[in-house]
């Protein structure tokens, strides 16, 4: 496909979030799947919600998620002369003319439609040859003369051949009274001037399609193609929200997902090739088409999107797991303890357990910090007079133990619990929640053995001191 220029054209009114960076994502595989262009464009027209923090962020959540784009960032606010030049073209053809209708006398005469059981749309009042035309000395808008009859076809590449009545489309404002552009308006001329040929978009715009295409007539261009995405949506069906799990693109990050693990998520929200589930970018790439993308909205599924991103996770080395734990950290203003070799054997013991960096971190609180905070239940339970004696017989063992080795370990805890007539789980579990605070933990006799001596009868001591 020879040609082919995709565009994502965000507003920067809000962070950018899941539905709108599938968006992207798939006009960005659109583009690298036919050896296109992938052009971003800042659709900032609305003065009074835009905000710059927002764009930033935009263009961070891309980077970060490597959507890299070809051409761009354009503003729609640095273009204005070009919007202007568009509506002196159509009012000089006759493709459009001047509504000095007020918004009251607007309402007015859509509130008697309504109450004569007519179509409330505008009625064309200053229409020239329909209506009376426009009053003189009064502020105007400019409207586009939406064709009285006739029929707007478009040929969707995902949904299919579409027809719209152009009686259905009532003469739409292009410029307001102000002078400012509509979206219908500019959208349409960035589009033609970018040579566009490919507009990949949310089905929730497909009713501003046929609007545009009698735009891109009435300014002498072909119309690109057009391809409407099914929007997502929650597990019950309901429009995606942050109670479903959602949230802004840039959050992902902070909550330790992998760029890889969330577009890899995004890719397979509405489109399949086959029954595969994990791809690499190369075969994302490679496999992508719109042919494949369904009509049905796509289901955000939180728990798949962790499930995916463990395996992300655990495919790391260690060493490069450990760095990016040491970045993760980094951007909550915190680092690591030890060099790179013992944060890479702390991480070896928590992987099988995390599915996000975020996960990881938390899990690996206890050999971070010094002092550790005893889950109160679990010390309740296991830190008893009784367990101190156990714990007591097992310090002296360890402080002269002549290697600090998992086995060796092992072999320690077997003897005391066998002197004591009792068996390996009552010593384990009280050692257990001293050295982490928890019940639950990696393997007791790797805990021991990447805390280190010093660490580990330092908190053998403090918890037989509680258990007295």
């Amino acid at each position: 496909m020879p040609g082919v220029r995709t565009r994502f054209a965000p507003s920067p009114t809000g962070s950018l979030h899941v539905g709108g960076v599938r968006t992207a994502l798939f006009n960005h595989l659109l583009a690298r799947n036919t050896g296109g262009v992938f052009v971003l464009r800042i659709e900032d027209t609305d003065r009074e919600r835009s905000e710059e923090r927002y764009a930033t962020e935009i263009q961070e959540a891309l980077q970060w998620l490597g959507l890299d784009w070809d051409e761009g960032p354009f503003r729609q606010s640095e273009r204005s002369e070009l919007y202007e030049n568009a509506v002196t073209r159509l009012l000089e053809s006759g493709a459009a003319y001047r509504c000095t209708c007020s918004p009251e006398e607007l309402e007015a005469r859509r509130t008697a439609a309504r109450a004569a059981g007519e179509r409330a749309g505008y009625d064309r009042h200053c229409r020239p040859g329909v209506g009376p035309g426009p009053a003189e000395g009064k502020p105007s808008s400019v409207r586009f003369a939406t064709p009285l009859d006739g029929t707007v076809v478009i040929d969707d590449r995902i949904r299919g051949r579409i027809e719209f009545q152009t009686s259905e489309i009532e003469d739409f404002v292009i410029a307001r009274s102000d002078g400012s552009p509509t979206y219908q308006l500019v959208v349409t001329v960035d589009d033609a001037d970018m040579r566009i040929s490919d507009v990949v978009r949310g089905d929730d715009l497909l009713n501003s399609s046929p609007k545009q295409v009698l735009l891109y007539r009435a300014l002498g261009v072909e119309p690109p193609a057009f391809a409407h995405l099914p929007q997502v949506l929650g597990a019950d069906k309901t429009r995606l929200s942050k109670r479903h799990g959602a949230a802004a693109v840039l959050e992902y990050r902070e909550l330790g997902y992998y760029p890889d693990a969330l577009v890899n998520f995004l890719a397979r929200l509405g489109w399949a090739h086959g029954d595969q589930e994990v791809f690499t970018r190369t075969e994302l790439i490679h496999a992508f088409s719109l042919e494949n993308v369904g009509k049905s909205a796509g289901v955000f599924n939180a728990e798949k999107l962790d499930w995916l991103n463990g395996l992300y996770l655990r495919a790391r080395s260690l060493a490069e797991l450990a760095g990016d734990l040491r970045e993760f950290a980094g951007r909550r203003r915190e680092s690591l303890p030890g060099d790179a070799a013992w944060q890479e054997r702390m991480v070896g013991t928590l992987r099988e357990r995390a599915q996000t960096l975020g996960q990881l971190h938390d899990a690996a609180r206890f050999y971070l910090e010094d002092e550790i905070v005893l889950d109160e239940d679990a010390a309740r339970k296991h830190l008893t007079p009784a367990s101190a004696d156990l714990l007591e017989g097992l310090v002296a063992p360890l402080a002269t133990l002549d290697s600090w080795s998992e086995a060796d370990l092992e072999a320690t805890f077997r003897a005391v619990a066998e002197r004591a007539g009792q068996k390996l789980g009552a010593l384990a579990q009280p050692a257990r929640v001293a050295l982490t605070g928890r019940t639950t933990s990696p393997g007791i006799f790797e805990v021991l053995a990447v805390l280190g001596r010093e660490r580990s009868l330092e908190r053998l001591g403090r918890a037989i001191a509680r258990a007295r």
